[in-house]
């Protein structure tokens, strides 16, 4: 029997070892294939499309605010894995009855290396997971010099990321300052066209997710925000944690070279 403290501060109790996974998770199901996990997982939701072997072999579990929980109790699961922002409260509390849930809560890149590295010690891949975290921390390294921007995640409102977020760090790690750190708001701030020109950040990043930002969205908001440069970006990898973060690095070294 062992018992492990997720970021939530609920204590799990595991009195065998985990053979049954179901992810409520995009990113972290995709650590678990990345650790070699994947042929323990049974189920995920209609959003975990990475690896392919995710969506193509694993039973859907509905979305990850819209569950299907009698899906799951048929499924009968060991262990599953959730996160504070991505899923339901009510729903993480129904599952409790079910089996141990461990639910992650991912604001900084250390509380990323904390999720990876405890998932290690409860699925018996410590050596695995540290090894994966020392990759992450020497390919995320920030440059001195930042410019301010915003990173935009919906429109129609205009909804950007805080520094209360993940974004927000990953921001940093890609050489950006986020000029929405200083507003009240620190989640996710709703802006009108006037309060983003009052920011004047350098940059404006459209996010891939979980809005859709495409061209057309760019070429409009180059004509409105002017003199701001217009970006789009791949939103997983700004916000996806996990073993996608070993990839972030080289994404955000490309960032930079797309605009010399």
């Amino acid at each position: 029997m062992a018992e492990f403290i997720d970021q939530i501060g609920h204590t799990i109790t595991l009195k065998k070892p985990v053979r049954r996974i179901i992810s409520l998770v995009p990113s972290q199901t995709e650590l678990l294939f990345a650790l070699g996990q994947g042929d323990k997982v049974i189920g995920v939701t209609k959003f975990c499309v990475h690896p392919k072997e995710a969506c193509r072999t694993k039973i859907i579990i509905g979305g990850t605010k819209q569950l299907h929980i009698d899906r799951i109790i048929s499924l009968a699961p060991d262990f599953i894995i959730a996160n504070k922002e991505e899923n339901n409260q009510d729903d993480i509390l129904a599952l409790q009855q079910i089996c141990p849930v461990w639910t992650s809560d991912i604001i900084t890149l250390a509380s990323s290396y904390e999720m990876i590295l405890t998932l290690g010690g409860i699925l018996g891949c410590e050596d695995q997971c540290r090894v994966l975290v020392e990759e992450i921390q020497k390919s995320l390294i920030p440059p001195p010099l930042k410019r301010s921007a915003l990173y935009f995640i919906w429109q129609n409102p205009w909804m950007v990321a805080g520094r209360a977020t993940f974004i927000h760090h990953m921001m940093e790690a890609a050489g950006f300052s986020n000029a929405a750190s200083t507003l009240d708001d620190s989640r996710y701030p709703v802006l009108t066209k006037d309060e983003i020109l009052a920011l004047r950040p350098e940059v404006i990043l459209l996010s891939s997710e979980p809005f859709p930002f495409r061209s057309n969205h760019a070429s409009t908001m180059a004509l409105q925000m002017s003199p701001s440069e217009v970006l789009l970006v791949d939103g997983e990898m700004f916000s996806w944690y996990g073993s996608r973060m070993g990839l972030a690095g080289s994404y955000f070294a490309s960032l930079k070279k797309d605009k010399k």
